[in-house]
């Protein structure tokens, strides 16, 4: 058999190759599909007096017709330990945890680290500022940033 034939044999034999397929889902029964979401530690580029960590709180952003609605996951902290503030056009939260809490336990298990939370985020001109509403209850913290009357959608009839 000269190398040609040799070939086309071989070509033959191969199966086809098939697309690729999505592969089924598992039964509900199986390897869950949630898993914990490890904190982010906050990258200081400045020294800081407080002896404790401070974490990116996990945040979820929404969009209505009237405002962005952000949703922050701070557990432990309290109202009363919760700065919101703007300035220069950015959008700071930082909570404190009571570190109080802790001390003398002794962790059996843990999923998370204790610590401060801190964020801020840029905002745009279409964010009414001065109209900035915030709601904490069982450790989320819920922001209301309502956009300012000229960023909200409408209807122009046409005569």
């Amino acid at each position: 058999m000269d190398p040609t034939q040799e070939l086309e044999v071989q070509q033959r034999r191969e199966p086809e190759k098939k697309t690729k397929q999505r592969p089924r889902s598992k039964p509900m029964d199986s390897k869950p599909e949630l898993q914990v979401q490890q904190k982010r530690e906050l990258d200081k580029n400045e020294e800081s007096i407080v002896p404790a960590r401070v974490f990116v709180p996990t945040a979820d952003i929404y969009e209505t017709q009237d405002a962005l609605k952000v949703i922050l996951e701070m557990p432990g902290v309290e109202k009363g330990k919760v700065d919101v503030r703007v300035e220069d056009g950015v959008l700071n939260v930082e909570g404190r945890l009571d570190l109080g809490k802790y001390q003398g336990l002794l962790p059996v298990y843990t999923e998370y680290n204790i610590g401060h939370y801190a964020r801020s985020f840029r905002l745009s001109n279409k964010i009414d500022q001065e109209k900035i509403g915030a709601e904490l209850k069982d450790g989320v913290l819920s922001l209301t940033l309502p956009k300012v009357q000229e960023a909200k959608p409408r209807t122009i009839q046409v005569v």
